[in-house]
């Protein structure tokens, strides 16, 4: 499904953005609506879907707050698998895994929170990505700092 910001449909078909409602109706035990539409411009058919989004917000650590933003975990996690043999698959799996979890908490919640998802998700994943990722979330200051953790993921195996 794509849509410009306008709200005009385009076609998946063609490209062409006049399209028209020609059925519509509940979906999914009323939590959507299904509409099929028609491309006025080549006359193919095709289905889209309309469902409420979650309004996610996250509180910082300095108290603000922000939408939630997947891409900022993506970002994140992508620093800390650099040069590490997992694959796009796994990282986008992690991703949703996430995000998931976020969707299902609902509301408000801090970013402690988010990391902690973040971290127990790497710790299954890659280590070294899982240490990498704890240096930043957990503000390592010291060498000393790695150390701890490192002793503390392996008492965790």
């Amino acid at each position: 499904m794509r849509q410009l910001l306008s709200g005009v449909m385009k076609c998946p078909h063609c490209g062409h953005d006049d399209t028209k409602v020609v059925d519509s109706r509940p979906a999914e035990g009323q939590a959507s609506i299904r509409r099929r539409r028609l491309c006025t411009a080549c006359d193919e058919r095709f289905t889209t879907y309309e469902r409420v989004a979650p309004v996610l917000t996250v509180r910082k650590r300095d108290g603000s707050t922000q939408p939630f933003s997947a891409d900022k975990i993506r970002k994140g996690v992508a620093a800390a698998l650099a040069d590490r043999p997992v694959s796009s698959g796994a990282v986008d799996g992690l991703i949703d895994a996430v995000e998931a979890e976020v969707i299902e908490a609902g509301g408000l919640l801090e970013t402690e929170e988010i990391g902690r998802l973040v971290l127990a998700a790497l710790k299954d994943l890659d280590q070294v990505a899982y240490v990498r990722f704890a240096s930043v979330y957990k503000e390592f200051t010291a060498a000393a700092d790695f150390g701890k953790e490192l002793a503390q993921l392996e008492l965790n195996e």
